[in-house]
């Protein structure tokens, strides 16, 4: 199997074309970026106000517990059902599934970190005369933006490995080589599918721990 395998990434037919890996990552990667861009606008002002105000976590805790719970497969299923969808429109379902899959840790991440930035700090910056969108810009989202970039990362890893859904409803992306293998029961190129996905969610784990690390203010380095 092993050695199938390398053969399989071997093949240039497989590098090239509209069902080549370049071109199935594009189509992974644009539909993450945009799931991943609607729960952004979504959940980071939501996490700001939460975590600046300190109201309502109890009910975003209890909401964001449920929708981690909800199965990705079935309610994509549900949706495409209900709103009746067709293929070309497919995309709407899963954008909407990998946005409910993405709100979660980032809306934890960004009302986590604005909680986290010390009290003195707070008020400090409220005694020099800050205003609220001041001390909010500032003061309290540069120390919290470490944070709510982790929030992204778990984010990220979700929705890119969730994403292969997208080729239950006929869409592109890197689940084409695990659906349309299985259905010819082609286990070579179903394995090869799970390793693009995972090194792919990798790579851009990697790359959003970098801008954690540069984005992490160096007195907060220093005493962590």
């Amino acid at each position: 199997m092993i050695s199938s395998l390398f053969s399989w990434f071997a093949d240039p037919a497989h590098w090239a074309g509209p069902n080549g890996v370049p071109a199935r990552v594009l189509e992974h990667l644009g539909y993450s970026v945009l799931a991943l861009a609607i729960a952004a606008a979504i959940a980071f002002p939501v996490g700001v106000w939460i975590g600046h105000t300190g109201r309502g976590r109890r009910v975003v805790v209890a909401l964001s517990s449920a929708l981690r719970a909800l199965p990705t497969l079935g309610l994509l299923t549900f949706l495409a059902i209900v709103l009746d969808i067709r293929l070309r429109e497919a995309l709407i379902p899963t954008v909407m599934v990998l946005v409910i899959l993405a709100i979660p840790p980032l809306l934890a991440g960004t009302y986590a970190g604005l909680q986290a930035v010390p009290r003195e700090v707070v008020h400090a910056a409220r005694a020099n005369g800050h205003s609220t969108g001041q001390l909010i810009g500032q003061v309290e989202l540069p120390i919290a933006l470490p944070m709510a970039v982790g929030g992204l990362r778990s984010a990220t890893l979700q929705v890119i490995a969730t994403t292969s859904v997208a080729s239950y409803l006929g869409l592109g992306g890197l689940g084409r080589y695990l659906f349309d293998a299985l259905a010819v029961q082609d286990y070579v190129t179903m394995l090869a599918g799970a390793v693009l996905i995972a090194v792919f969610a990798l790579l851009c784990d990697g790359l959003l721990l970098l801008v954690q690390r540069i984005l992490t203010p160096a007195g907060l380095r220093a005493r962590g």
